[in-house]
């Protein structure tokens, strides 16, 4: 099967390490394409419910993917989120294409993009982090029993839902708390002379031209929403950007054997599992 080509492809939140982490599907997904450039923007593994005791073979599969997009010199940006914010201290690191920033100012066809997770603009973040961290564990406990539903609905024959998406939906909090994120990171980008602002951390995709309150101007502000639940991307290609929303109809079953080769290829080049478990102490 062909792969799709990409100027750049932007992931966010895919939270590997928790129950809630669709991570075969992202793996198909990252499978698909030849990205120029990748852009990991924030909360790619949750380290602030990291669990010895949980890391299944597909996320580890995402990481071999990912590393064989470096080995291929493939420009790969890790940007740190709030579940991951112990790799801030690691900022700046760079290993060959790879490069671990906090945040990044790319220019892209003659416009400026500002890319950040996101996390700044959340004030539960900023003054009751512990708070934050609760809220982390029930929402992964609310996906979890939403899969098990999920499952009993689809042996009835009858359409998923998602839980988390009827509570943002019916609380007036949840949706204004997402229009200030949105009109907060538009006014510094306007302040900034930035034609883009990327984020995640909402969990919530979009792609929209916003305006500034208080000054004239505007930005495309993109948020590339989750691999929980709504399972999307951002993508530029051809000068334009797009939301891509993963339809498993659109892919086939895993390809075991290509799995064993990139794994052989990457054993060949780095030591993966060694790597992951330096990443473990350090960030414990």
């Amino acid at each position: 099967m062909a792969k799709r080509e990409v100027d750049i492809v932007v992931i966010s939140d895919v939270h590997l390490g928790t129950y809630g982490c669709h991570a075969k599907e992202l793996l198909k997904y990252l499978k698909s394409i030849k990205p120029k450039m990748l852009i990991l923007n924030g909360d790619i593994i949750d380290i602030w419910q990291f669990s010895k005791s949980y890391w299944p073979e597909a996320h580890m599969k995402v990481v071999r993917r990912i590393l064989k997009f470096v080995t291929e010199g493939i420009p790969v940006y890790y940007l740190t989120g709030n579940h991951d914010e112990m790799l801030r201290k690691f900022a700046d690191f760079d290993l060959g294409s790879f490069q671990l920033r906090n945040k990044v100012v790319l220019t892209i066809d003659g416009k400026k993009a500002w890319i950040f997770h996101g996390d700044v603009f959340d004030v539960t973040m900023q003054h009751s982090k512990w708070l934050a961290k609760l809220g982390a564990v029930g929402y992964d406990t609310l996906i979890l029993m939403n899969s098990f539903v999920n499952w009993f609905l689809t042996i009835l024959g009858r359409e998923k839902m998602s839980f988390s998406q009827k509570v943002k939906g019916r609380f007036k909090d949840a949706v204004k708390f997402i229009n200030q994120f949105e009109q907060t990171a538009t006014d510094l980008a306007v302040e900034k002379s930035y034609q883009y602002v990327i984020c995640g951390h909402i969990h919530h995709s979009e792609i929209r031209e916003i305006h500034a309150t208080d000054r004239p101007g505007s930005v495309l502000y993109l948020n590339s929403g989750d691999w929980v639940e709504s399972l999307t991307a951002l993508e530029y290609n051809n000068m334009n950007w797009t939301i891509f929303k993963y339809d498993p109809a659109n892919f086939n079953s895993d390809n075991d054997e290509e799995d064993k080769t990139d794994a052989e290829d990457l054993d060949a080049k780095m030591d993966v599992r060694n790597l992951l478990e330096r990443f473990k102490q350090e960030t414990h």
